[in-house]
């Protein structure tokens, strides 16, 4: 998937980690079905409170923007957050006995407190193309992974998972972030981005958060 013109270029920038994070064990073990169900309610307890950081990073992005349409954008993924893809998380574990304040008051893992103040950070120390950068891997990656494993996938219990992120309204947030990432870009430093000394920065910043979520999936392998 492109989703944009920056995208693509991160992602090559990033090398091998991207690859570890979209082919993962824990991500073929959801498409082939053979992850522990233990391991994935596991992780969408701990995803659960990484989304609770993550829609503050993304609202942090409204007091970063520099106009009223990335302010939108920025609005519009925080709703896409909380009250769409947080649900995927609400229900399942809830048909397995765990409500919603049992997981809103979960103590985080090592690995979810590095990730998402890592993002955070990344946001208070930057500006807005360095909380995009860090913002990225998990939002656009989720995209591509979830693709890809709707292309490929047999029967697998964990078709609900494949569903919310191959679905309509996540590849459609893909495809705005993409755009919003593009235009934030080329209003800040120019058309060639490649070019701008603040490039290398950036990509290591998408390449650093995409070595978190390769420790989160580490972690939701591990139990």
């Amino acid at each position: 998937m492109s989703y944009g013109r920056t995208f693509p270029l991160w992602r090559d920038a990033a090398g091998d980690s991207w690859h570890a994070y979209t082919r993962h064990a824990f991500v073929e073990g959801l498409r082939d079905g053979t992850l522990p169900r233990a391991a994935y309610l596991g992780y969408l307890v701990q995803d659960y409170l990484f989304l609770v950081h993550f829609s503050r990073a993304w609202a942090l992005a409204v007091t970063k923007a520099e106009t009223l349409e990335e302010m939108r954008a920025c609005a519009a993924t925080v709703h896409a957050l909380l009250d769409e893809e947080m649900r995927l998380h609400v229900e399942t574990c809830a048909a397995e006995g765990i409500p919603e304040a049992t997981l809103f008051s979960t103590r985080e893992a090592p690995q979810n407190i590095a990730y998402t103040r890592y993002v955070l950070d990344a946001g208070h120390a930057g500006d807005f193309l360095d909380l995009m950068a860090a913002l990225a891997p998990c939002v656009l990656g989720y995209g591509e992974i979830g693709t890809r494993l709707a292309a490929e996938a047999g029967e697998t219990p964990y078709a609900d998972w494949i569903g919310t992120y191959s679905g309509a309204g996540y590849q459609q947030t893909c495809h705005e972030v993409g755009r919003l990432i593009d235009t934030a870009m080329a209003r800040r430093i120019g058309p060639d981005p490649a070019q701008s000394p603040r490039w290398p920065g950036l990509c290591a910043r998408f390449e650093t958060a995409t070595r978190l979520e390769v420790d989160f999936w580490g972690m939701g392998l591990s139990g």
